[in-house]
């Protein structure tokens, strides 16, 4: 994944946090109608079993059509089932990654609203750090457009902004974000329909 904006923002894709038989057709659907840069394995069961088969049903759909599948928080997975890389939660094992890797495949590094955060992820060797959510909740910090302006000015590492994404935030981070992450947004009856519009801004 690298991208310097010049053209806005390129689209990652997360799949929904619960997978069943048809998400390799739901993906598949979608990366045919919009152009998609990166999709992310991202599920929230722990059953090893489930997301071995969830990896190898999104790997031949986002490989036939040539684009990179990674995988969050189970790097030990990687060189296992054929994946492009991973999505780190929690970016402090990057180095070590790095160190066993080389450098392929993708290391990805959340880092919420952190400066700091994403500047160790990046000097730890990440190929991309992801800024978000774009709406706290309560008291939780929001990931605003000053924090991606600065970015982009001041670092070259991609930028990938996540969580919350709406038109208004489409509209406002197009010009500053390098990546625009979309998952739970769009996993509805209409993917396909859902996407286009909230990606009308930019499309």
């Amino acid at each position: 994944m690298d991208d310097t904006n010049d053209d806005g923002p390129q689209i990652y894709l997360v799949t929904p946090p619960e997978a069943d038989s048809t998400l390799p057709d739901r993906v598949a659907a979608v990366l045919d109608a919009t152009a998609i840069a990166c999709v992310r394995l991202s599920l929230s069961t722990r059953d090893e079993g489930r997301i071995v088969q969830a990896a190898d049903g999104l790997r031949e759909v986002c490989h036939a059509r040539d684009v990179p599948l990674v995988i969050a928080d189970h790097p030990g997975l990687v060189t296992r089932l054929g994946l492009d890389g991973v999505h780190l939660t929690d970016p402090r094992g990057i180095r070590a990654l790095r160190k066993d890797w080389g450098d392929d495949p993708i290391v990805g590094a959340w880092a919420g609203t952190s400066r700091h955060d994403g500047m160790n992820a990046g000097e730890a060797g990440a190929d991309y750090v992801s800024f978000g959510p774009l709406r706290g909740v309560g008291d939780e910090p929001a990931a605003d457009a000053d924090l991606f302006a600065w970015w982009s000015e001041m670092i070259e590492l991609p930028v990938v902004a996540e969580g919350g994404l709406d038109v208004a935030a489409v509209e406002a981070l197009a010009p500053v974000a390098d990546f625009l992450a979309v998952g739970e947004e769009v996993w509805g009856d209409d993917p396909v329909g859902a996407l286009r519009a909230l990606l009308a801004p930019i499309l």
